[in-house]
């Protein structure tokens, strides 16, 4: 069996019929904020049942995809991420949007989706076995190593100022602590408060630091302006796209990246999307370097590839060794267990044409993805068109439904509300909000990896050094967090003797 005969079993016109589906339904569901690809993924598990193992599953890996891009259109459109992974492209695409070229960041986020897609497809495909085997190598030091190397990365985000940014990220990581600890399950600031144990889940904070504070804002500038329809509105420019080429170079590692990150168990699109951005603002000539954040295409571009080049990297280490990569694999690893499918080292030679069929069909899912995104620009740039009023209505639901949807729980409607009360505040005084959502999503998995490599040295810090990997990943972040300070040190240092 190979990968042409994989195409051969797509020929059946329902199974393509849903693959599309599944990619629509991806993309409507990543755009709605809260409703991550996990959940889109488990809300139609249930649907498979009945259904045969190819169609079933390729309905899922179309939702699965449509919805990590999915997640990019609200956050260029409304700084509002439809998804955790789509934080990172917030930060470019709602810039651009603001300068009139929403359709050139809406182009950028669907190409560089569909090209980290299809990258992160052939590194599954051709690359298995071998990455599989590096992802091996994780344990709880690396994993720690891998976790600092993201929290570095709020230098690289904080925007104008440093301080604000790392006060930010502080903040974020006193949050993560709420709750019960990770490794004795003792509560933690919860205040004797039930609803605390839990902690807060960084799915509503997000919401409501990006999209809530964002219809706070507008809701002040309709007073200011007396209302009419958003600024950005009045020069939706064409597409660039004489950029397309300049970015083949970002997308490309982008890609690689984003692969290799969705490979390693527990980080997932989130961590992916952020250390790609950075590594992409790390490498940019000075000129570029200093539009981050700004409205550079680049940072979309190397955001929306990493975060899709998890897409296949996850299903790495799911199909060889039959550990998910992340919560929409471990959901998947679900759906080939209803269907009778043992992923495993054994899956090739038991089930080879399943496999095949499947690789082919997430090739195909990249293409009907980028496909849908590029006839649907005009259709998701008439949302700027919307009366301010009635944005700040449809924003403020959506927001106020995404967050109940997660858990069925009133708090985290209450916890958007306060988090966009702090957000407006924080964008007033130029705090930037992506350190606090990042260290949320990292601070609970290096305090808990830390404490395990710990246990597993009976309480020696040497286990860090004395592994490459993790001893590596810790130099880069140290590198990552202190190169800003360096960089600025010295300009401030040449601008005094000039």
């Amino acid at each position: 069996m190979n990968l042409w005969e994989g195409f051969l079993g797509l020929a059946d016109p329902m199974i393509l019929i849903l693959l599309v589906t599944g990619v629509l339904l991806g993309v409507i569901i990543g755009s709605l904020p809260g409703l991550t690809a996990t959940m889109g993924v488990a809300l139609f598990l249930p649907v498979t049942f009945g259904m045969e193992a190819i169609p079933g599953l390729l309905l899922l890996i179309g939702i699965y995809f449509g919805s990590i891009y999915g997640g990019s259109i609200a956050a260029i459109l409304l700084n509002t991420p439809g998804t955790p992974a789509a934080a990172a492209t917030a930060m470019d695409g709602y810039a651009m949007t603001k300068q009139g070229e929403a359709r050139t960041a809406l182009n950028i986020a669907v190409i560089a989706s569909g090209f980290g897609s299809i990258i992160s497809v052939l590194m599954l495909i051709f690359l298995s076995p071998q990455l599989a085997n590096i992802a091996l190598n994780f344990s709880a030091p690396e994993m720690f190593g891998l976790a600092l190397f993201g929290l570095s990365i709020i230098s690289s985000i904080a925007g104008a100022s440093l301080v604000k940014g790392l006060i930010a990220g502080v903040v974020g990581l006193l949050i993560a602590t709420i709750g019960m600890d990770p490794m004795t399950s003792y509560p933690r600031y919860t205040f004797d408060q039930p609803v605390l144990l839990e902690g807060f889940n960084f799915i509503p904070i997000m919401i409501g630091l990006f999209a809530v504070s964002e219809a706070f804002i507008m809701a002040e500038d309709y007073f200011k302006d007396k209302g009419g329809p958003m600024k950005v509105a009045a020069k939706l420019l064409k597409t660039n796209w004489r950029l397309m080429p300049k970015l083949f170079p970002t997308m490309t590692k982008s890609s690689f990246l984003g692969s290799i990150i969705g490979i390693i168990p527990g980080a997932g699109a989130d961590v992916a999307a952020f250390v790609s951005y950075n590594e992409a603002q790390r490498f940019a000539k000075k000129e570029d370097k200093a539009l981050f954040g700004k409205g550079n295409p680049k940072g979309i571009a190397a955001a929306e590839a990493g975060n899709q080049g998890v897409t296949g990297g996850a299903m790495v280490p799911l199909l060889t060794l039959g550990i998910p990569g992340d919560a929409v694999a471990a959901v998947m690893l679900g759906a080939f267990v209803v269907q009778g499918i043992q992923p495993g080292p054994q899956i090739f030679q038991t089930s080879g044409e399943l496999m095949y069929t499947l690789f082919a069909g997430m090739l195909v899912a990249a293409i009907v993805m980028v496909i849908i995104g590029l006839l649907g620009i005009r259709l998701f740039t008439k949302v700027l068109l919307v009366p301010k009023t009635l944005m700040i209505t449809i924003i403020l639901v959506l927001s106020t439904i995404g967050a109940f949807a997660i858990n069925n729980n009133m708090f985290d409607v209450y916890v958007i509300l306060g988090a966009g009360i702090i957000g407006y505040f924080m964008k007033k005084h130029g705090f930037p909000a992506s350190p606090i959502v990042l260290a949320l999503i990292l601070g609970p998995m290096a305090e808990s990896e830390f404490r395990r490599a710990l246990t597993m040295s009976e309480g020696s810090l040497m286990i860090f050094a004395t592994r490459p990997i993790a001893a590596t990943l810790i130099a880069l972040a140290i590198l990552s967090l202190f190169t800003p300070l360096l960089v600025k040190f010295f300009k401030d240092r040449k601008n005094r003797k000039g």
